[in-house]
C-alpha cells in the first residue's frame, strides 16, 4: 500500500459544525463530537465541507476553526478551502498546512459553470500555488461542472501533490472510470465517494473508501465495514451493506440533510444542538421522530 493510500484510505467523516442557539460555532461540542470520532476508530475527518457548512463560514471563522480542530484531534485531517476568491483560498490552505493537517480539498469554482478547458486551466493554477497535498472535490450537482475521469488523470500525471478526489456522484461507474483512468499514471492515487452507499462498492471497483454523512452519526458502522473489507469477510460486509442502504434513508427526511444529520447527533449523544446556518431545514416533529426510530434513540 502506497503512502498515501495508508494515510487516506478508509472511512472519513465529513464533520459537522456544531452551533450554538445563538448561531455561533460551538467549540465545545466540535472537541466532543472529535473525540467521538477519535473513539469510533473513524480513519480521517474532513473539515467544513458540505455538511460542515463552509458556505455559511466567515474567513476568520474557517481560519479559527483550522486551527482549533487541530489542537483537540490526534486524528488525519483535512480542510475544505473551496471559495470563490483564490487568495482566500490559499490563505487557508497555508493555515492547514501550517496546523499540521494532512492535506487541503478544493471544490471547482462554484458559481460560473466551468468548460473542461477552464477546469483544467483553474486545477492547474491551483497546483502550481499549493505547497502541499491537495484532493479535488467533485460535487456536479453544487457546482454544474464535471470532473471526469480523463481530467482527472491529467493532473494527476502533472501533481504529484495531487492525491486524490472526493467524488460526489450518484452514479459508481463515473467513480470507476475515474480509479481505471488514474491507474494508468499513478498507483497512489486515492479515489473516494461521497455517497455512503457506495463504499463497498468503491472499494470493490479499486476504490479507497468514502467521504459521507452518516460518519457523524455512526462511524462505528464504517469503520468495522474497512476492517470486514481487510479481512475479506463477505457476510459481514453484506449486512453492513444492507445496513448503511437502511440508514441512507435520511437523506430522503426534511427539507435540508445538513440539519437533518445535526438533528440525529443531537438526540443520539446530546452534546451537541440541532442549528445549522441553513434556512427553514428545522424538522417537524413527526421527521424527528422518523430519526429516532432509525437510529433507535430513546
Amino acid at each position: 500500500m502506497s503512502e498515501n493510500h495508508a494515510q487516506f484510505h478508509g472511512a472519513w467523516c465529513p464533520s459537522i459544525t456544531p452551533f450554538d442557539q445563538q448561531g455561533n460555532i460551538d467549540l465545545s461540542a466540535l472537541q466532543q463530537h472529535l473525540r467521538r470520532l477519535e473513539e469510533a476508530g473513524t480513519h480521517v475527518v474532513l473539515l467544513m465541507g458540505s455538511i460542515g457548512e463552509f458556505t455559511a463560514l466567515t474567513l476568520d471563522e474557517r481560519l479559527m476553526l483550522i486551527r482549533e480542530a487541530r489542537k483537540m484531534s490526534s486524528l488525519p485531517l483535512v480542510a475544505n478551502i473551496s471559495a470563490t476568491c483564490m487568495a482566500d483560498m490559499i490563505r487557508l490552505a497555508e493555515e492547514g498546512w501550517h496546523c499540521g493537517y494532512q492535506a487541503v480539498m478544493i471544490l471547482p469554482h462554484y458559481y460560473f459553470q466551468q468548460t473542461p478547458a477552464q477546469l483544467l486551466a483553474y486545477y492547474r493554477d491551483l497546483g502550481q500555488r499549493l505547497n502541499g497535498k491537495w484532493f479535488a472535490y467533485n460535487f456536479p450537482a453544487r457546482t454544474g461542472c464535471d470532473l471526469d475521469a480523463a481530467l482527472v488523470a491529467q493532473l494527476a500525471a502533472e501533481f504529484p501533490n495531487f492525491v486524490g478526489v472526493k467524488d460526489t456522484v450518484d452514479c459508481l461507474s463515473h467513480t470507476r472510470a475515474i480509479i481505471q483512468s488514474v491507474a494508468s499514471v499513478r498507483d497512489d492515487f486515492v479515489v473516494l465517494s461521497g455517497y455512503d452507499e457506495y463504499l463497498i462498492p468503491n472499494l470493490l471497483a479499486g476504490g479507497a473508501g468514502v467521504i459521507s454523512g452518516l460518519n457523524n452519526i455512526c462511524p462505528e458502522l464504517f469503520v468495522q465495514a474497512i476492517k470486514a473489507w481487510d479481512e475479506n469477510d463477505l457476510t459481514q460486509l453484506t449486512g453492513i451493506q444492507r445496513e448503511i442502504s437502511r440508514l441512507s434513508a435520511i437523506y430522503n427526511i426534511g427539507n435540508d440533510f445538513v440539519t437533518t444529520i445535526k438533528t440525529a447527533v443531537a438526540h443520539k449523544f446530546q452534546y451537541s444542538g440541532e442549528k445549522s446556518r441553513s434556512f427553514a431545514g428545522e424538522l417537524t416533529r413527526q421527521e424527528s421522530q422518523q430519526i429516532d426510530i432509525m437510529f433507535s434513540i430513546k
